[in-house]
């Protein structure tokens, strides 16, 4: 998904307009480059107080309906699976995580929180202190259920359940 912000103004919102433009953020190099091309966008005022009304294709903690942070600039740069581990991170674990705090966290994706309980057993070889005969009786979902009380958090996608350590 492109990102994007719908960008208006104040003036017009208070005279009871949404009048302004989907941009696309990716087209511009830095924030100053997006400001005066929202500038030019309501150039019909003399003074634009911009209002960004809504957005798409970034991070919550990159929007604000008065600013957009330099930041923003940042995780645009970004590869695309890093834009979407340190999505994933801020939505569930810290709105304000960097991506190093996500990479650190990080216990990769998995089909689901079971699937994740179970390849841990697996890789951490507790699985083969299980019996073969009990194996195939054991609640992963329960076991999963375990880890989140524990401080771990399983953040559903579209791509899958990212997992990240406490």
């Amino acid at each position: 998904m492109t990102a994007r912000i719908y960008v208006g103004t104040y003036a017009k919102y208070n005279a009871g307009s949404i009048a302004g433009a989907w941009i696309d953020l990716e087209k511009y190099a830095d924030r100053e480059a997006f400001l005066e091309a929202c500038g030019q966008l309501h150039k019909d005022e003399s003074d634009p107080e911009l209002m960004f009304q809504d957005y798409e294709g970034f991070p919550k903690a990159f929007y604000s309906e008065s600013s957009i942070p330099d930041e923003l600039w940042d995780w645009l740069e970004m590869e695309e699976c890093d834009r979407n581990l340190l999505a994933a991170y801020q939505d569930a674990v810290d709105e304000k995580g960097t991506l190093e705090q996500a990479a650190d966290a990080f216990m990769g994706i998995h089909d689901s929180a079971a699937d994740f309980a179970e390849d841990w057993y697996d890789q951490t070889g507790d699985a083969d202190k299980i019996p073969d005969g009990l194996r195939c009786h054991i609640d992963w979902e329960g076991v999963a259920r375990d880890f989140g009380y524990s401080g771990w958090t399983f953040h559903h996608t579209d791509e899958g359940v990212y997992v990240f350590a406490p």
